[in-house]
């Protein structure tokens, strides 16, 4: 039953590898389930409500991508996305949250509607080859960032430089909210949650070197329990690996469209789309790419299922309580595992809908002990720059622009914008201007209306 509903002979792969990839995305991912009620609890939301939503969503929808797609991507409530939310919901200064949970519904008609249209699958067609190469390395760049700061090996810190003053003694008009000098920097080793990690991180490059099947999996189990004696990984008194939290202030169903639409936001229901758009097409581009989903021409005939998913996934989510839910570039170390049907993500997602009674045992697992798996899938999608050729600096200078900027802009989306400005820039310029297609045009002039008019 399995072999015909996920054609695991076909990718290559069998039971036992997909459900350790999944089982290994879910561990990379499991922190969105207590850092997203901490994000959203700002704007007055309940925790408890917020963690049972991003259970739920995460769960089903990564299902249905599995089921639906047969794509090995899992989904959740996505990172700069619940911090954009929060922003606009603060607490006694933004919208109600409920409203502003009415304009992530909104956005995802308007994805339901896009792709149904086939608008979101032309995309995949319209980037060239050597953009869909550079995010998958832009991916893996940004994802070892991610990996990197969770285990402090680097650190980023900032500090208020006070105002300056001219000749006269007068204030420059400098003040200490808008000038700080930013440091970064290598964590110390008498911290050590970075000693667990550097641990974790060559012992799971060992098994991936001696290729040992589920070595990010095991090196993610072996770092948690090396952690214990460091006292990285805390059990606190009285743990239960089993227990079900407080849900009496659930907020499914309480967004609240109408306001969304009288309050005329229209300006933040055009920011979730637009950065959404973005993600959502990078990660899933990168990590099929990965995977070897797509073809040598750079399509994939899964993508448009797994666009549709990713559509209803987002007004799903607003149903359910919580900030938009979207594809997850954490996906690719369950990719790394050798994920590759839609078995790797009904794994993952059966392990969210379980979260709501092993909460307390997914919660010891210290970041110290998921970092290294980040890293290493790093390395693996990065790759792929292998791929780009540089020699044409019509198609060099563009995908270095795309995968350059992701990681120092903390933005996939920012990177695929300075890819396609930079792509369509040259190529007209250069002469070229039939070998662009006819949507990069226009999502070059949408994203510079994005970026000057609409700027955060």
């Amino acid at each position: 039953m399995l072999e015909k509903l996920f054609k695991l002979k076909e990718n290559k792969t069998n039971v036992r590898t997909e459900i350790i990839a999944g089982i290994t995305t879910f561990m990379t991912m499991a922190y969105i389930l207590f850092l997203n009620p901490n994000i959203l609890g700002v704007t007055g939301m309940d925790k408890n409500a917020v963690f049972f939503a991003t259970a739920i969503s995460a769960g089903f929808v990564t299902i249905a991508m599995g089921l639906v797609a047969n794509f090995p991507i899992a989904l959740a409530p996505g990172m700069g996305l619940n911090a954009l939310f929060a922003t606009v919901a603060l607490a006694g200064v933004g919208m109600p949250w409920q409203v502003a949970l009415g304009a992530v519904f909104i956005s995802g008609l308007i994805f339901i509607l896009l792709t149904v249209t086939k608008v979101r699958q032309i995309l995949v067609i319209a980037v060239p080859n050597s953009i869909k190469r550079a995010i998958t390395v832009g991916i893996g760049l940004f994802i070892t960032i991610i990996g990197l700061k969770l285990s402090e090996i680097m650190v980023v810190s900032a500090k208020v430089i006070p105002p300056t003053l001219d000749a006269l003694g007068k204030n420059t008009g400098m003040t200490t909210l808008n000038f700080f000098e930013w440091n970064i920097g290598m964590g110390s080793f008498h911290n050590h949650g970075m000693l667990l990690c550097l641990i974790g991180l060559f012992l799971t490059a060992v098994l991936m070197a001696r290729q040992i099947k589920g070595s990010l999996l095991i090196g993610i189990v072996a770092t948690t329990l090396i952690g214990i004696p460091m006292g990285v990984t805390v059990i606190p008194a009285g743990f239960s690996p089993f227990s079900l939290p407080d849900f009496h202030h659930l907020a499914v169903g309480a967004l609240d469209i109408k306001g969304a639409l009288n309050m005329g936001i229209w300006t933040v229901v055009f920011t979730f789309t637009f950065v959404e758009l973005f993600d959502t097409f990078g990660t899933l581009v990168g990590t099929a790419g990965k995977a070897g989903l797509i073809d040598k021409d750079g399509n994939s005939p899964k993508i448009g299922k797994a666009m549709l998913v990713d559509a209803f996934g987002v007004s799903f989510g607003a149903l359910m309580g919580t900030s938009t839910v979207t594809a997850y570039v954490e996906s690719a170390a369950g990719i790394g595992e050798g994920g590759r049907t839609g078995l790797t993500a009904v794994t993952t997602g059966l392990f969210f809908v379980l979260a709501l009674v092993i909460a307390p045992l997914a919660g010891i697992i210290p970041s110290a002990a998921t970092a290294p798996a980040l890293i290493i899938v790093g390395v693996l999608m990065a790759s792929s720059v292998l791929d780009i050729d540089f020699n044409d600096f019509t198609e060099g200078f563009p995908a270095f622009m795309t995968f350059i900027m992701m990681p120092f802009t903390y933005s996939i989306a920012n990177g695929i914008a300075a890819g396609i400005i930079s792509y369509t820039i040259l190529k007209v310029a250069t002469g070229k201007w039939k070998q662009v297609h006819w949507m990069m045009y226009i999502l070059f002039v949408l994203v510079i209306v994005r970026y000057i008019f609409l700027s955060e």
